[in-house]
């Protein structure tokens, strides 16, 4: 199987809700816009992925994959979603993994954990 793209898909209770959490709250980019002027389907950018947040399939939201998302400095977002009245699942944290990550949900309760790579850690180091 060759990957050409891909993308997480989300079916969201209240997808305006959703919209404007991963637009207006996370501050993700736009990719595009489709469907209804008055209820469109978004698909964020995610780094090397894509998001898809579209109408809602008509059932309860399901409990599906968590995102994983990462950032340049987990406290500074940490301090920026808290004002903004993002509830905060648990603070920063340097995992003994040696990553430090934060978690928060969306309306619906996916998990999203925000995660920083330590410039000593050996994610970031040369492979070969």
């Amino acid at each position: 199987m060759e990957i050409l793209s891909s993308r997480i898909l989300l079916r969201p209770a209240d997808a305006e809700a959703s919209r404007r959490f991963y637009r207006d709250v996370l501050g993700l980019a736009v990719y595009r816009e489709f469907g209804p002027p008055e209820d469109p389907g978004v698909v964020f950018f995610l780094g090397q992925g894509l998001l898809e947040v579209s109408k809602h399939s008509g059932g309860p939201a399901h409990g599906g994959p968590g995102i994983w998302l990462q950032v340049r400095d987990v406290q500074a977002e940490h301090d920026r979603l808290a004002s903004a009245g993002v509830a905060v699942i648990r603070g920063p944290v340097t995992e003994p993994w040696g990553l430090v990550e934060m978690w928060i949900e969306d309306p619906d309760g996916t998990p999203i954990v925000l995660v920083e790579i330590p410039r000593d850690h050996p994610l970031r180091r040369d492979q070969r």
